[in-house]
C-alpha cells in the first residue's frame, strides 16, 4: 500500500472532507475498506475503479440522524415492520459497486440489501450515487439536499423520481421535510409523532 495514500486518508479529520482516487481495483477497495474499518464515521463509495472516501461533518450527521429518528417514529406509530441497517457496507463485486448509506432500512424482513437508502448531501462528491445504488438494486433511494427531499424508485432497472414513497405510501413526505428542517430534534420528533397519530 502506498504510504502517501495512507497519509492522505488519515488526514481526513475535518468536517465534510472528501478524497477521490481513480484507477482503484476491486481488491484494493476491499483492502482499504477492511483497513479503515476502525476509523469511526469514515465512508467509502466505489464505482468501477473510482473510490471516494468521505468523512462527514456534524451538520451532515445531525440531519441524517434526525431523518432516521422520524422514519423510525413513523414505523412505531404505524406498526410498520422496519429494520434499521444504518451505514452498513453494501457491495456487489460483479457490478463493481460498494458504499455505506447514511441510513438504510429493510421493510418487512431483514434482507442482504436494503429496501430504502437515505443520503444526506451537504457537499457533493464526484460519483453518481444513483448509479451505485442501481447496481446494488436498492428499490428506493432518498436524497436530502438544501432542506429538501428527493425520492427515487427503481423501475425496470432505472431510477425514476417520485413524489411519494412506494415503500411507505402513507408517509407524508411534506410533514417529514418540515420536521426535518426544525432546529430542535426533540421538538421535531414530538411534532411529527403528534401529526401522524
Amino acid at each position: 500500500m502506498n504510504p502517501n495514500l495512507l497519509e492522505k486518508i488519515a488526514s481526513l479529520v475535518a468536517e465534510d472532507q472528501r478524497l477521490t482516487l481513480y484507477g482503484v481495483t476491486w481488491q484494493q477497495y476491499e483492502i482499504l475498506r477492511a483497513t479503515l474499518d476502525d476509523f469511526a464515521g469514515l465512508r467509502m463509495t466505489y464505482f468501477k475503479g473510482t473510490l471516494e472516501i468521505f468523512k462527514p461533518g456534524s451538520k451532515h450527521e445531525r440531519i441524517k440522524s434526525l431523518i432516521g429518528r422520524l422514519i423510525e417514529t413513523y414505523s412505531l406509530e404505524t406498526n410498520t415492520r422496519l429494520y434499521a441497517c444504518g451505514s452498513t457496507t453494501y457491495r456487489n463485486q460483479a457490478e463493481e459497486r460498494g458504499l455505506e448509506p447514511d441510513e438504510s432500512y429493510c421493510i418487512g424482513e431483514l434482507k442482504d440489501f436494503p429496501d430504502l437508502a437515505i443520503e444526506v448531501i451537504v457537499t457533493s462528491g464526484s460519483i453518481d450515487l444513483l448509479e451505485v445504488y442501481r447496481g446494488l438494486e436498492v428499490p428506493e433511494v432518498w436524497f436530502w439536499k438544501n432542506g429538501q427531499l428527493s425520492l427515487y424508485h427503481l423501475q425496470a432497472g432505472q431510477y425514476e423520481q417520485i413524489e411519494r414513497s412506494i415503500l411507505l405510501p402513507n408517509l407524508d413526505i411534506n410533514l417529514l421535510v418540515r420536521c426535518a428542517n426544525m432546529p430542535a430534534q426533540h421538538d421535531a420528533v414530538i411534532e411529527f409523532r403528534n401529526a401522524i397519530r
